[in-house]
């Protein structure tokens, strides 16, 4: 169990300021101030650099709440174990993915999984890749399942798939029965694209700019299904990673070709875990009906 010294420092760390974390406390901000002041006289050195707008966690102070964020997930998972020996607690999974993966992909996986371990609820998160992958880190979810170009502090890859994004378009599309393309080849066409803050989106603008390829979306949207619907009924092109469209080829008169731009080939697919937990048994067996599923879809993909 963690002292009241680490339960102050992690909400002072979390919060930003003594006055924060003494409001949400329910203490006195003095002792608060105590309790992280004998904190540092126990470990030897700072742990926040004092200022006037507020707390900042030193080298020390982040390294240290890393650790307490695991103590207090494990804490919790081993609470929670001894519950549900004695029949007083369902198994809990918090997942954070990227929309595309969360269309079909994930839930698809919980609902058989839940087949398999019954008592199992969740929570699933929609967000940026990045946003997926600060979740795992802050001890906010307990699996990501996103995109990255690049590691993440705290942040533990249990799989990992190379992920392409492929030219997306109706069955009818005057390119649709090419083996593979290029923007160059596509640029003609209407293009479909997700919000800036993307893997896809990223990639897409890289790729122009390396390419000196200037195209300006048709249509812009934070909504994958919509992007679906306005290439099936138009000629449009959006980019997606096989993962995100596999369900919704062929059955929706949608077809993916690869592209040759290797900049469109930047990202992988990761599943991601905090760095240095010892995760719940139930946490591992999802994972590991997560790494089939993605297998799976991995040897239907096109080359």
């Amino acid at each position: 169990m963690q002292s009241l010294a680490f339960k102050y420092f992690v909400e002072v760390a979390e919060y930003g300021s003594l006055s924060a974390a003494a409001e949400k406390l329910g203490v006195a901000i003095s002792a608060v101030s105590r309790q992280v002041s004998m904190l540092e006289e126990r470990v030897g050195t700072a742990l926040f650099e004092r200022g006037v707008r507020g707390m900042a966690l030193t080298e020390a102070g982040v390294m240290l709440l890393q650790h307490a964020r695991r103590q207090r997930l494990e804490t919790d998972a081993t609470l929670q174990e001894i519950s549900r020996l004695q029949g007083m607690a369902q198994n809990h999974i918090r997942i954070a993915c990227t929309q595309g993966l969360a269309n079909q992909l994930v839930p698809k996986t919980i609902a058989g999984f839940q087949r398999e371990w019954i008592d199992t609820t969740f929570d699933l998160w929609i967000d940026k890749a990045a946003t997926a992958a600060g979740r795992v880190a802050d001890g906010n979810a307990d699996i990501a399942i996103t995109f990255s170009y690049k590691p993440v502090d705290n942040v533990e890859v249990r799989y990992v798939q190379r992920s392409p994004a492929l030219a997306v378009m109706s069955s009818s599309h005057p390119l649709a029965l090419r083996k593979q393309l290029t923007l160059q080849e596509i640029k003609d066409y209407p293009v479909a694209l997700t919000d800036h803050d993307t893997s896809t989106r990223k990639m897409f603008e890289m790729a122009c700019n390396i390419s000196g390829i200037q195209i300006k979306p048709a249509l812009n949207s934070n909504y994958a299904q919509t992007l679906h619907s306005y290439v099936r009924y138009s000629e449009a092109v959006l980019f997606a990673s096989y993962v995100s469209v596999a369900d919704l080829l062929g059955q929706q008169g949608l077809v993916a070709v690869p592209l040759l731009d290797q900049e469109m080939h930047a990202r992988s697919l990761q599943v991601q875990v905090m760095k240095g937990r010892l995760l719940p048994p139930v946490v591992e067996a999802f994972i590991t009906m997560m790494i089939r599923d993605l297998e799976q879809v991995r040897l239907s993909a096109p080359v």
